[in-house]
């Protein structure tokens, strides 16, 4: 059987564990948040308030271009239909 030992009596090792800090995580889109990281001055490309699930925009994040650049490297952006042989 076991003995319940309190979480409060429980020690950390000391030295293994890194240190925390009081960091800012800024989005490309300006939003800033607080948090706690081992790392300072976290910098984010999305995040709620600008990712398109939370916000219910759509965003076209294409290169301009890449249909026109695939239409010349190939031929044509129409797919071609492989015939049947009888």
């Amino acid at each position: 059987m076991r003995r319940y030992i309190p979480r409060s009596t429980w020690e950390m090792k000391a030295g293994i564990h890194p240190e925390y800090h009081e960091t800012d995580m800024v989005c490309a889109c300006g939003a800033v948040y607080q948090t706690r990281s081992t790392r300072r001055d976290i910098k984010i490309g999305i995040c709620a308030a600008c990712h398109p699930f939370f916000t219910g925009e759509n965003k076209f994040v294409d290169t301009p271009g890449r249909v026109e650049k695939f239409a010349r490297r190939y031929g044509s952006t129409k797919a071609a239909r492989a015939e049947k042989k009888a």
